[in-house]
């Protein structure tokens, strides 16, 4: 039982960090759409995209600054 409950954790954990990365992908800027996507297709790739994003990816897009309406 208690093997299962590791297991589970570990699986809810990088269900988030894939989220998470997969929508810091959404508010970056790499340059071109063919990029962007590129990247959202790796950060969804399990256990390892997640990984990948936040060593490799985060560095090359750059945060896009805020919309402001008015």
């Amino acid at each position: 039982m208690e093997t299962v409950l590791v297991w589970v954790g570990l699986g809810f954990l990088f269900l988030i960090l894939t989220n998470l990365a997969f929508f810091d992908v959404l508010r970056r800027d790499f340059g071109s759409k063919g990029k962007k996507a590129l990247w959202g297709i790796i950060a969804l790739i399990p256990f390892i995209g997640c990984i990948l994003y936040v060593t490799i990816g985060m560095r090359l897009g750059r945060r896009l600054p805020p919309e402001t309406t008015t």
